[in-house]
């Protein structure tokens, strides 16, 4: 007979592939079998995607757990999780579905492994509606790191919208439990940088556009920092298709990492790309949180497993952060609350502390 299965619906909230991600995650960590409903219920298509299915695939590989109902379009999958195993998983989307999205539902999981993991994921590197590689290599990376874990990650080769083609190799080791994190002190910006890039037919000069086109915008907000946005051409061996884009990443006195970036699309001229990337940058940094819209909603299953209180300071609470607090108080049953920031540089902007009492998930192999 087994456990009652956990109901999850794939329809409230978020909406969409995130509520998978995180839900299957959280089944496999915490031994729950897991059935979720109404997946993506409201998109344009409907059901589960590409990506959604490579990333389900995966977990179960993780885990030698029991998946059913995974096929393209299916708006439900039932699923049993097994004992979490290191060693070597392959995930390829098979599209441009994004291989940072593929980390986001596998890393969790290794954490907890019996043993180091090596994941090869396939599919795009810098692709729409999901972090670039570049930001889960300049942002999650650094701030994630916090929660007492390392990875490793080698980008074998960059793809783009719509082949794909692009694939890394991450490689962690286990932990016995994560640390919790106290991001609330932001600091002041002290360095700007970034990376403009064209791979395939694009010539350099689009990048050399994009990154002038930003660095302009920049200065009419943030006059006495130099930015050092370097434009580049990716390797012809190292780039499968075409493809073009730019990352700006600010740090702060106390380490804080905040992102704006873009990608270019046939069509639009490559300062609109630029100033896109800068204008999303200096909204991120004005709100006066310690971590970017992007990164919020990344913490949130990590806050859930570590062991003791973690904080962070947020501007608006997206969609996406709500989501992920929901689905981890529901399986894993940590506590968490949001509530506005009290302190008085905080007054006049919306600013938000989200606490979150973790579970202290301890890895029963170490």
């Amino acid at each position: 007979m087994e456990g009652q299965r956990v109901e999850v619906d794939g329809g409230i909230m978020e909406g969409g592939g995130q509520i998978l991600r995180v839900s299957t995650a959280l089944s496999c960590l915490l031994g729950l079998p897991l059935r979720v409903q109404k997946i993506r219920a409201g998109r344009s298509t409907p059901g589960l995607r590409p990506q959604h299915l490579s990333g389900l695939e995966m977990v179960r590989d993780l885990c030698d757990g029991h998946l059913e109902g995974a096929e393209i379009g299916s708006t439900e999958i039932t699923f049993t999780p097994e004992k979490i195993r290191g060693g070597v998983h392959t995930a390829d989307t098979k599209t441009a579905g994004s291989v940072c999205l593929l980390m986001q539902v596998s890393m969790p999981c290794v954490l907890f492994a019996a043993s180091p993991s090596e994941l090869r994921l396939k599919g795009g590197t810098n692709a729409e509606m999901a972090p670039q590689i570049d930001y889960t290599m300049m942002v999650f990376k650094p701030i994630a790191e916090k929660f007492g874990f390392t990875f490793n990650c080698d980008i074998k080769t960059r793809g783009y919208y719509p082949k794909g083609g692009g694939e890394v190799i991450v490689r962690m080791s286990p932990v016995k439990r994560l640390d919790p994190i106290n991001l609330t002190d932001r600091g002041s910006v002290t360095k700007i940088y970034g990376r403009a890039f064209v791979a395939g037919v694009l010539p350099l000069k689009v990048a050399k556009d994009m990154a002038a086109a930003a660095v302009r915008c920049l200065r009419k907000e943030i006059r006495d920092l130099y930015v050092s946005i370097q434009p580049v051409q990716e390797a012809r061996d190292q780039a499968f298709g075409n493809g073009s884009g730019i990352i700006i990443v600010a740090e702060t006195s106390t380490g804080c990492l905040f992102a704006g970036s873009s990608l270019g699309k046939r069509g639009v001229n490559a300062d609109k790309v630029g100033i896109e990337a800068a204008e999303m940058l200096l909204a991120n940094l004005r709100h006066g949180g310690t971590v970017d819209e992007y990164l919020q909603d990344q913490l949130i299953i990590f806050m859930a497993l570590a062991s003791g209180i973690s904080r962070i300071k947020t501007g608006p609470v997206t969609l996406h952060t709500q989501t992920a607090i929901h689905f981890a108080e529901q399986l894993a049953k940590a506590k968490f609350t949001v509530k506005k920031s009290e302190e008085e540089e905080d007054a006049s902007k919306d600013t938000y502390i989200i606490e979150c009492e973790g579970v202290g998930m301890a890895n029963p192999h170490l």
